[in-house]
């Protein structure tokens, strides 16, 4: 709307005319081709330089946008040509613009150096050239625009130093040169820059010192220079704390030396981001540090390639006072004494990192208030005592190392009731003891499990197979025993398993061998039997550790096992063959008797169709008395195909879903057959299950036919994407955050995945979308509704029906791929389009049929447009409130990497979402690269160094 009001400004202001045409009220001709030299002090002057600078780039439009001239002169005074995606070298012409008071090329592809013309701009007062390719050194000549306000400079590839003259711009107020390859020292002349609010040099090869000078600079809010090469050393000038209004300082990972003796608190009562990470700084804490209210992020760790911090003393004394604390890193430091016993305080605290000092003590009980807490790190140090059930209260942890210290007892059951715990749970290196809780099981979304080296004993639990997003399994050094569970071949993306070093027997899983992703396999100094398979990881030596289990035969000849016995493999194979053949006459007998109670019970009661493996059998009366007669109080929601409703099983309790087909609609009853035999065989955990399905004749005598799920707690996730316009003030709004959603679409996805590749025939969902997917109490994408989906066997076997939800196509308005209202054959990637649209709706909030969307315009166009430059424009206006209420520094500083993990999901929903088929993903890629895309963001350096660690442990990890 903005652009439109300016276009008529222009418009109105500036009638665009041809070369031929006499300008009037305009300040030049935008498609004029004239020629020569400029003549300096017109309107010509303009009309030539803006001919000049558009000749050296391409990608422009033949309109002028973002041209503004002024009222009285009729120069330009603004060229705001920002995230078009120009590409070329600034014209020197430009200097000949001598009104122009701001240019903004920010986001688009310029290259070559600054041209030295610039410097004649008196009238400057914003000069944007962010993020473009621009090479070469700052003119020093810059510093004759001696009204610039703004100079922002980063994420180009500027060199050299960075000018003294800058130091002349008494009217500057933001200076940014983040993200280049500066040299040199930091200007002892910007002690001068008296109006300076904002000075960021980050992510240069900054070296010297900080100038003294800069402790002048009253007004300066933000100083950030921490380096990815820079190597700033000296003593920090101590006449910079008494800045009143500085609410950021970042120097981390230079080579700052000397000791904190300042007080924080009352130098500077603003700051809200204190970081000193990884520099040579020495000496204890100041108490004031503590008590530095305003405080969000306060880093004060090592990092162990850039510097040494030695900070000692007694930890957190006087945390309490840090009542706005989200972030404190004081981790590879020489701390001692206690975790504070009231650190539950902190309520706001999101990371909380101290391994790696000499803490005692225990782990306080407070620590389960921190209910906000998404990763936490206490590894070596010396605490003892038991890990608090308390933990279990943190339901938003992603991320948690307790390894390296001295607990003991039991891992409470609580520990593993932690739902969006994903990242990596690790607790290596104690005494603990007793075996492993079976609510392991509910963590389902886990990335790395790591509790090597401690007194762990006991079967490993069936439920073990439930975390299904494991990569890296890490169990070794404890007293396991019994076999490896065969639930573990659910575990399909493991990269590294190790159970090496405990009391493990039975024969090795042959389901190993079909581990695609493992690269890393450590079974050794168990009691294992058997033939060692040959395929697979296991045809790999240097990742195959199998030593020390003196019954194992077989394998490759770089293991140097002895040959198996052909007795024994004699032995085997008969009793293989035994073990066949009963069996056979087991199922055969079970056959016939279910086929004889089948002909008896064919005309009293409904019959089983499509539950072979249903864990209940239920009548059509129990059915009727669950629901309370199919009331319209139990009724979930209906379809065109039939309605759902809640039901409550007078036998266990147990509530159910129940889908009744309208037997009168059209389609009905092959969509039964179709939902039957898609969940015949399937499990997936993104799947809703289905537990029993019923066919026969009502109470009426009338068919009957209804399909029994488990209930899915939360509803589906259109209701938490679209808000009712008929919802009541007394009812919860109900948001899901940025996180969740992430989470709900690799659900999805994983999902989605098993049905194209994992099934024993692919299966083709037909109809995804918002509605068909429900949110269990954890928050747990599930698939439902099976009705159009097809099955794909070898013969093309087809139980699906032709008809849509809402059209004469298979699928839904919206999400239906294009190709299917041409009649094309339905495949794996009409799913994969739905997905797409579908990922896009989750992050922008907006259905595919959205008002706004008519007239050629489809939410694929609309993101397509946005990206990269607008994707806060397009992203879900609840996500933006959620970030604006949190309101902290912290959000401002991780701005730039969540709208860029915001854009990489964007783009996996446009890809997805291609028009031809072709260019789709697979979602096997989508897959992993949200699951990529998850790993970054909580915190992306930290968690990848944790991450990686995991996984290139050799044995039973460091």
């Amino acid at each position: 709307m903005e652009l439109s009001r300016k276009h008529m400004e222009v418009f109105n202001s500036f009638f665009l005319v041809y070369v031929e045409v006499i300008i009037f009220l305009s300040c030049f001709n935008l498609l004029g081709l004239a020629t020569g030299s400029p003549v300096v002090g017109g309107n010509d002057t303009d009309q030539q330089a803006l001919l000049q600078f558009k000749a050296k780039i391409t990608g422009y439009q033949l309109e002028w946008r973002g041209v503004t001239c002024g009222r009285k002169h009729r120069r330009v005074t603004k060229l705001e040509l920002q995230h078009l995606k120009l590409s070329g070298s600034l014209s020197p012409y430009v200097g000949n613009i001598s009104f122009l008071r701001k240019l903004s090329l920010e986001g688009n592809r310029f290259y070559n150096k600054i041209p030295q013309e610039i410097g004649r701009l008196r009238r400057l007062q914003i000069l944007d050239l962010t993020n473009n390719s621009i090479s070469g050194e700052i003119p020093s000549n810059l510093s004759a625009c001696s009204k610039l306000i703004v100079v922002y400079m980063g994420s180009n590839q500027l060199a050299g130093e960075i000018p003294a003259l800058l130091g002349h711009l008494s009217q500057v107020k933001f200076l940014n040169f983040r993200n280049n390859d500066l040299r040199g020292s930091i200007p002892p002349s910007f002690g001068n820059l008296s109006s300076l609010e904002e000075l960021r040099l980050e992510f240069n090869g900054l070296t010297g010192i900080i100038p003294e000078a800069l402790g002048r600079l009253t007004n300066l809010s933000y100083f950030m220079a921490n380096a990815q090469q820079n190597a700033i050393s000296g003593i920090f000038p101590m006449v910079m704390f008494n800045l009143s209004n500085i609410i950021a300082i970042d120097i981390g990972a230079n080579k700052i030396q000397g000791t904190l003796h300042f007080d924080l608190a009352v130098t500077m009562p603003n700051v809200e981001f204190f970081s000193i990470w990884g520099n040579q700084i020495f000496g204890q804490i100041p108490i004031a540090v503590w008590n530095a209210s305003s405080l969000n992020i306060l880093q004060l760790n090592n990092n162990r390639l850039t510097g040494n911090n030695k900070i000692s003393g007694r930890i957190l004394d006087r945390i309490g006072n840090l009542i706005n604390l989200e972030l404190l890193d004081a981790s590879e430091n020489q701390l001692s004494g206690l975790i504070p016993f009231d650190i539950g305080r902190h309520q706001k605290l999101q990371r909380f990192y101290i391994d790696r000092n000499f803490l005692s003590g225990t782990i306080p009980d407070s620590i389960g208030n921190l209910t906000r807490l998404t990763a936490v790190n206490l590894a070596f140090n010396n605490l003892q005592g038991s890990i608090p059930s308390s933990l279990g209260h943190c339901q938003n942890l992603l991320a948690m190392s307790l390894s390296h210290n001295n607990l003991s007892g039991p891992i409470p059951p609580q520990a593993f009731e932690l739902p969006f715990l994903s990242i990596f749970l690790d607790l290596k290196s104690n005494y603990l003891t007793g075996g492993l809780p079976l609510t392991v099981g509910k963590l389902k979304n886990l990335g790395a499990f790591h509790v090597s080296r401690n007194r762990l004993s006991g079967l490993l639990p069936n439920n073990l197979g439930s975390c299904v997003h494991l990569e890296a399994l890490i169990l070794g050094g404890n007293l396991f025993e019994g076999p490896i569970p065969s639930s573990l071949n659910s575990l399909r993306g493991l990269v590294l398993l190790d159970v090496s070093d405990n009391n493990l027997s039975g024969d090795v899983p042959e389901f190993l061998v079909s581990f695609g992703a493992l690269k890393y396999l450590n079974l050794s100094f168990n009691d294992f039997e058997g033939l060692i398979p040959s395929e697979g990881v296991f045809k790999n030596k240097s990742a195959t550790f199998v030593e020390g289990n003196n019954k194992l035969c077989g394998g490759i000849p770089e293991l140097h096992l002895s040959r198996c016995n052909s007795k024994t493999s004699s032995d085997t194979s008969l009793k293989l063959k035994v073990a066949i053949i009963v069996v056979i006459l087991g199922v055969a007998l079970v056959f016939s008797c279910l086929l004889i109670l089948w002909f008896r019970k064919k005309k009293e009661l409904p019959t089983t169709t499509c539950a072979e493996n249903s864990i209940l059998q239920l009548s059509y009366q129990s059915i009727l008395r669950a629901t309370d007669g199919f009331s319209i109080q139990n009724l979930l929601g209906s379809g065109s195909f039939g309605s759902v409703y809640k039901g409550i099983l007078e036998e266990s309790g147990a509530i159910i879903a129940v889908k009744v087909l309208n037997l009168l609609n059209r389609g009905a009853s092959r969509s039964f057959l179709a939902e039957c035999e898609a969940l015949r065989n399937i499990r997936h955990r993104n799947l809703v299950k289905v537990l029993t399905a019923i066919s026969g004749v009502d109470y009426r005598g009338n068919d009957f036919k209804a399909l029994v799920y488990e209930f899915i707690e939360n509803g589906s996730l259109e209701e938490w994407l679209h808000q009712s316009i008929n919802r009541n003030e007394s009812d919860i709004v109900r948001n899901l955050s940025f996180f969740q959603r992430v989470n709900v679409a690799i659900d999805v996805a994983y999902a989605l995945e098993y049905l194209h590749h994992q099934c024993e025939t692919t299966i083709i969902h037909c109809d995804l979308k918002p509605s068909n997917i429900l949110l269990d109490q954890e928050m747990v994408g599930h698939i439902s509704d099976f009705g159009l989906a097809k099955i794909l066997s070898a013969d093309r076997l087809n139980y699906s029906t032709n008809q849509s939800s809402s059209i004469g196509l298979r699928g839904t308005i919206g999400y239906a791929p294009p190709e299917y209202g041409m009649g094309s054959e339905i495949s794996t990637k009409g799913d994969v389009y739905s997905y797409g649209i579908l990922l896009l709706e989750i992050f922008t909030g907006k259905r595919p049929t959205d008002d706004m969307f008519k007239e050629g315009l489809s939410i694929h166009n609309f993101v397509e447009a946005a990206l990269p430059e607008q994707v806060i424009e397009i992203t879900d206006p609840i996500l933006l409130q959620e970030r604006a209420r949190q309101g902290t520094l912290k959000e401002f500083t991780l701005n730039d990497k969540h709208l860029q993990h915001l854009n990489s999901i964007f783009e996996i929903g446009l890809t997805c979402s291609a028009e031809s088929p072709t260019e789709r993903m697979d979602m096997s890629d989508v897959v992993s690269k949200l699951c990529s895309i998850r790993v970054k963001l909580l915190h992306p350096t930290r968690v990848h160094r944790e991450r990686q660690a995991l996984y290139i442990a050799q044995s039973t990890g460091t």
